[in-house]
């Protein structure tokens, strides 16, 4: 029988490659995604387009209020998503939001008697996040084994990271090898509703950067307002 897993999905490039590393593991894949209160939830509609590329056994959505608590540029309309880029942890960052998922992907994985949960976290390149960096998912991971029934069974649960130390560059390679049409995926804070990208925000120019990095002419659709120059493209 198939190995069952959960991917967090949330349609974004490192999601949408872990998706397709974990079917290339031959492992039965259950999508979780989540309308969190995110500015750019647009995203989901890129997680739906690739829980159906993927022919997922079953992709869920799940509700979440984060915005109710604030505190991120990504949730809370008080804060405006930075345009330059960060020092130190910077405001995009979603306070315990993959602690959160994590959880949830968890409780699915009992009810499914699952025993893996792959999140695309990236500590190399990415944006400073706490809840990216790998004592994180080990941590999580050894909760993950006291606070279960399937944990305390005997039936360890894997937290799967395999972005974790790879640049952008790399993991772009990886999943232009896999077959990953990068243009159907949105990885911009502030998306609009077509799922055009800003170009300008964090997660963009690591984006960006990513593809120059690659060798990969750069397949995002950018607002008409996002001109590139020599530096950024």
């Amino acid at each position: 029988m198939q190995k069952k897993a959960i991917i967090l999905l949330s349609g974004g490039l490192d999601s949408a490659t872990v998706l397709a590393i974990a079917q290339e593991n031959n492992y039965q894949l259950y999508a979780l995604s989540f309308n969190y209160g995110q500015k750019h939830s647009i995203e989901l509609e890129s997680a739906k387009r690739l829980a159906q590329q993927f022919q997922v056994t079953e992709h869920k959505i799940i509700n979440l209020g984060l915005g109710e608590i604030g505190g991120s540029a990504l949730t809370d309309d008080d804060l405006a998503v930075p345009t330059t880029e960060q020092k130190g942890i910077p405001v995009t960052y979603v306070p315990a939001r993959n602690t959160v998922f994590l959880s949830f992907a968890l409780g699915w994985a009992e009810v499914l008697d699952a025993h893996d949960i792959f999140i695309g976290v990236n500590a190399v390149d990415y944006s400073g996040y706490p809840d990216c960096r790998p004592k994180f998912i080990e941590a999580f991971q050894t909760m993950a084994n006291l606070a279960t029934k399937a944990g305390v069974e005997g039936h360890k649960i894997n937290i799967h990271a395999p972005l974790i130390d790879l640049s952008k560059g790399d993991i772009i390679k990886q999943g232009t090898r896999l077959g990953i049409d990068y243009g159907q995926t949105i990885s911009c804070y502030a998306a609009d509703q077509s799922g055009l990208a800003c170009g300008q925000c964090d997660s963009c120019r690591l984006r960006r950067e990513g593809f120059m990095q690659a060798g990969i002419s750069d397949p995002t659709p950018y607002v008409s307002t996002y001109i590139p120059t020599a530096n950024n493209e």
